[in-house]
């Protein structure tokens, strides 16, 4: 089976890229919308809570298709609102690292007014 390489197209700091272009995959794994609230329904109160727990819940999903944060090629991060840009960002950058895959954030109403964000992302391995 040939490697796996996704190469970031115009890297850009905190961690995502204009693009990310995949070849030799032969695995697919789309991640529905993760959201801030874990087994037991519990939602942290602040935002900074809600989207370590939001990651957390997207690692898991990966971590379950035998793949990392490294495998991610596409994530879209919902917020409810524009002044959690900068939160979202810094700690987009601790999950990620140096890894860059491509990225949108929307600012939008989310399904339960509880939750600050949403993630949703595409992996490829």
């Amino acid at each position: 089976m040939p490697a796996v390489e996704i190469m970031t197209l115009d890297p850009q700091p905190r961690s995502y890229g204009q693009g990310a272009m995949v070849s030799g995959a032969s695995r697919l794994l789309f991640v529905s919308g993760q959201v801030p609230e874990d087994e037991d329904g519990h939602i942290p109160g602040d935002f900074d809570g809600q989207c370590r727990l939001a990651w957390r819940n997207v690692v898991s999903v990966l971590e379950a298709a035998d793949m990392t944060v490294r495998d991610l090629v596409k994530v879209t991060v919902l917020l409810s609102d524009r002044r959690y840009r900068e939160a979202n960002a810094r700690i987009r950058h601790e999950v990620l690292g140096g890894h860059g895959p491509a990225l949108t954030v929307i600012i939008t109403g989310i399904y339960d007014e509880s939750w600050l964000l949403e993630i949703e992302a595409v992996a490829a391995a």
